[in-house]
């Protein structure tokens, strides 16, 4: 009886050794014993592949398969035809076109899923996918391999993981006018584009291509040592230009303060604390911008994610403790000599620091207990774990990410609040609440800032997940044990990826400094100027006008640069621009309207303001003169007649002269262009601010129509779900196109008097042909090396409008306070340039839209 008993349990412990043995549905579709290869045998199959050398900078790979596939000969055909998520789907799609094969397709992309079609006899599968050569990696595309050969060839092999025994009907290569080699002398047709093979097996397939010089260039380029090393240069020269700037204003300060009778103004005093106010804050971003550039681009080498975070968590707070935001900058020099009370600032500014140093080290601590103490969130000391990821860990890393991010963008936006406080352009009210609750604004902000961080982090973690998708597609599930390493290893070095985009919209806080230092010197000039010995600024002169040509560089230049090309040509773009720039102005002093009317007249006529109107009431006479005259010339003039309008255009033309003293002005010089050219401001720079208030409404139109070209593509939009920081990149576009157009508006009023040309348009010509000038030279170079500039000269014509209709808008301004008198600007307009003027005027703006249009359709066709 024992026996027995002993019997029956090893049979029941057989038993249950066959059942846990015994795969599921899901593990047996997962097992590629399953597929029954061979039963693909029957299927017929069409292949394609294209290159196409003019897509962009890279040359850009189309591959198309069709396999036709008999319903009768294959158990799993009918599968194709179920949900795109249905395992069946996946297990049969996988059969199909991988096969055992697990490994992942880093270089393909797939604008969509295969499209399935179902007939009574067979299931067809079309199998669209698209990659770029842009390194000498291995390529991976559908049915194709392809590597590098030597020098500039590649070998392209059609090499399919499935359906090798299949009929393969026709395979067609077009190689876009590039050089090819038939490597397998099998092809049943060729000609100067394309080759063809028909009934050949895939293993007899293989041809070499060479790339054209060109693209093999950019590559090559792109790949090398100098590519680092032209970013670098960038950083470099941008770098010197803010440093020099700010070296030249520290200066000019240092000098007009040394014989004021205040204090307090005075560098090294005690009630100026910081010495050089701006001049020296923008000075240590200068050598901090280009020392952490220097560092990240140091950082793209192999190096651990635990020392890449701690050395980001530095950095990051390294620039808010040094950006100092709870600084007050040197304080303008006040014609009673009178200041705040010491005691009262000190106690103030110790409060804002405290706040400021207390939410900074707060959030370092917290992403460095992550760092330090990783076992702490189940993570190893590297913290890259290879097991899936587990709450705890991903809180870690959320907070890791987050700490690293959020002091990144304080350190922006310390840097901000500095210059823009110590150069003015701090509302009054954002000023006295940060004086009196600064723990308030410091939560605030923190707030702000930790939304955005969770942004950019919830973009990441998002991007990424797709990104796995389309790596392992149809075997995620196979290779889901390599799921942990991939997801804890990018989450690790997700505070880098933002940082480098982050640091490259730098350029626009670079844009503030400038401007606030630009303010900042307006602002004491006009503190220390004697108004009893006024003398009118025709513009920037000396260390103004060097700011003002950065400012110009730093904005309209450099977003201009990212449609040039290759990073080499930044650092010469910036050279070039502020080289143009000065050139234009050293012939506009030759040839600028107020130049030719002589410094005697801007003395006697424009020197105050009382005298200014008097200008604009003769330019007021002059319009209505020669409106008489028209009406003269109609029969309508009424009792006055010609010889008294004549007279009282020479006693127009005598009033210009007598204000020219010795110097004659030229003939076609009159009251109007004189009042045209001085502006509708006091000073150049509230000229500027009211062009820049301008051009940035004239360009949100221009700025739709380049994101629209930004994302219009295809492929742009597939980045938007596998790139980290699409999303965030299309608000970050805007707001750098939007700085660019309100910064050459800036440039266009401060300069208004300075650039050559009797009318306003002209003016607007002027400084869009200092741009155009190193543009043409791009447009040059990317004709040579092949590289498409429409996307430049498109960016060069919407500036042009931008500038024309900011500079008849300015004019009009010029005369607002005649609105009154006028239905509306464009009467005013009409009474201002006069039918003829105005007509000519708005055929110019046609024209120019007429060549943006032109431009928009052919970029939106490409």
């Amino acid at each position: 009886m024992q026996g027995i008993r002993w019997r029956c349990l090893l049979l029941l412990m057989i038993f249950a050794a066959l059942w846990a043995s015994t795969p599921s549905a899901e593990a047996r579709q997962n097992n590629g014993d399953t597929c029954l290869a061979d039963q693909l045998d029957t299927s017929s199959v069409t292949a394609r592949i294209q290159f196409d050398q003019n897509s962009k900078n890279f040359v850009k790979i189309y591959s198309y398969m069709t396999v036709a596939v008999p319903l009768d000969k294959w158990h799993e055909a009918r599968q194709l035809t179920f949900s795109e998520r249905s395992a069946e789907y996946k297990h049969a799609m996988r059969c199909l076109l991988r096969g055992r094969d697990t490994s992942q397709l880093t270089e393909e992309w797939r604008p969509h899923d295969p499209v399935v079609t179902a007939t009574s006899r067979k299931v067809t599968v079309q199998y669209d996918s698209f990659a770029w050569i842009k390194n000498y990696g291995p390529i991976r595309i559908g049915p194709w391999h392809i590597t590098r050969g030597q020098k500039r060839t590649w070998q392209v092999s059609l090499r399919p993981q499935t359906l090798q025994n299949a009929r393969w009907q026709a395979v067609e290569a077009d190689m876009s006018r590039m050089y090819f080699n038939d490597r397998s002398g099998l092809a049943s047709s060729s000609d100067e584009d394309s080759l063809e093979w028909t009934n050949q097996k895939p293993a007899r397939i293989d041809f070499e291509i060479e790339l054209p010089w060109q693209r093999s260039w950019i590559l090559s380029y792109g790949q090398s040592f100098w590519s680092k090393v032209g970013v670098a240069a960038w950083w470099v020269c941008a770098s010197l230009v803010i440093a020099l700037t700010a070296l030249r204003t520290q200066r000019a300060g240092a000098a007009s303060t040394a014989g004021t009778s205040n204090p307090s103004a005075r560098p090294g005093n005690p009630g100026n604390p910081e010495g050089d106010g701006p001049p020296r804050a923008v000075l240590q971003w200068a050598l901090l911008s280009g020392a952490f550039a220097l560092m990240l681009l140091v950082s793209q080498r192999p190096v651990s994610p635990q020392w890449r975070a701690l050395m980001c968590v530095a950095a990051g707070l390294a620039l808010v403790l040094v950006a100092r935001p709870w600084c007050d900058g040197m304080p303008v020099a006040i014609p009673d000599g009178t200041t705040d009370d010491p005691a009262v600032v000190g106690d103030r500014r110790r409060r804002q620091m405290h706040a400021v140093v207390g939410a900074a080290s707060a959030v370092a601590a917290t992403g460095l207990l992550v760092i330090l103490a990783p076992q702490m969130f189940g993570l190893p000391h590297n913290l890259v774990s290879r097991a899936e990821p587990t709450l705890s860990g991903d809180v870690g890393y959320v907070l890791m990410g987050l700490a690293v991010v959020w002091l990144w963008l304080a350190a922006m936006a310390a840097w901000c609040w500095r210059f823009a406080r110590e150069g003015g352009l701090v509302p009054a009210s954002w000023g006295r609440r940060w004086d009196t609750a600064p723990v308030r604004c410091v939560a605030v902000v923190s707030a702000l800032l930790t939304g955005v961080a969770g942004g950019l982090l919830g973009c990441f973690w998002w991007v990424n997940e797709n990104q796995w998708k389309r790596v392992t597609w149809l075997t995620d599930r196979i290779t889901g044990g390599q799921y942990g390493k991939y997801v804890n290893s990018s989450r690790a070095n997700f505070s880098f990826t933002d940082l480098s985009w982050i640091f490259t919209y730098s350029w626009v806080l670079t844009g503030v400094a400038l401007f606030a230092l630009l303010h900042f010197r307006v602002r004491t000039q006009r503190a220390h100027a004697d108004h009893r010995q006024e003398r009118p600024a025709l513009g920037p002169e000396g260390p103004d006008l060097l700011l003002t040509a950065s400012v110009f560089v730093f904005t309209v230049g450099l977003q201009g640069a990212t449609f040039a090309g290759t990073n080499a040509q930044y650092g010469a773009w910036l050279i070039l621009n502020m080289g143009s720039l000065f050139a234009i102005l050293a012939v506009g002093r030759r040839l600028s309207v107020l130049s030719q009317l002589g410094h005697a007249f801007c003395v006697k006529r424009l020197r105050n303001k009382k005298r200014r109107h008097e200008l604009m009431a003769k330019a007021h006479e002059y319009r209505g003169v020669n409106h008489h005259l028209q009406l003269l010339d109609q029969g309508r003039a009424g009792d006055v007649t010609e010889q008294q309008l004549e007279g009282e255009l020479r006693a127009l033309r005598q009033w210009l002269v007598d204000g020219c003293g010795k110097k004659n002005p030229p003939d076609h010089l009159s009251v109007l262009d004189a009042a045209l050219a001085w502006g509708p401001e006091g000073h150049w720079w509230t000229n500027g601010v009211r062009a820049a208030r301008l051009a940035f409404c004239f360009g949100v139109p221009a700025s739709g129509a380049l994101l629209y070209l930004d994302t219009k593509d295809q492929w742009d939009w597939i980045q938007l779900s596998f790139e980290p920081t699409a999303i965030p990149g299309i608000v970050a576009s805007f707001v750098a196109y939007q700085t660019a157009w309100a910064g050459a508006g800036f440039v266009l009023g401060a300069l208004w008097r300075l650039l050559p040309g009797r009318r306003s348009p002209a003016r607007a010509w002027s400084l869009t042909f200092s741009y155009a000038v190193p543009a043409c030279l791009v447009v040059l170079l990317n004709k040579f090396t092949g590289v498409d500039f429409r996307d430049l000269l498109f960016y060069s014509v919407l500036m042009l409008i931008i500038l024309t209709l900011t500079s008849i808008w300015t004019d009009a301004s010029t005369f607002g306070e005649e609105r009154q008198y006028w239905p509306s600007r464009l009467t005013l307009l009409v009474s201002i340039y006069q039918l003829r003027g105005l007509s000519a005027h708005i055929a110019w703006i046609g024209a120019q839209v007429a060549v943006a249009v032109g431009i928009w359709h052919e970029l939106a066709r490409r």
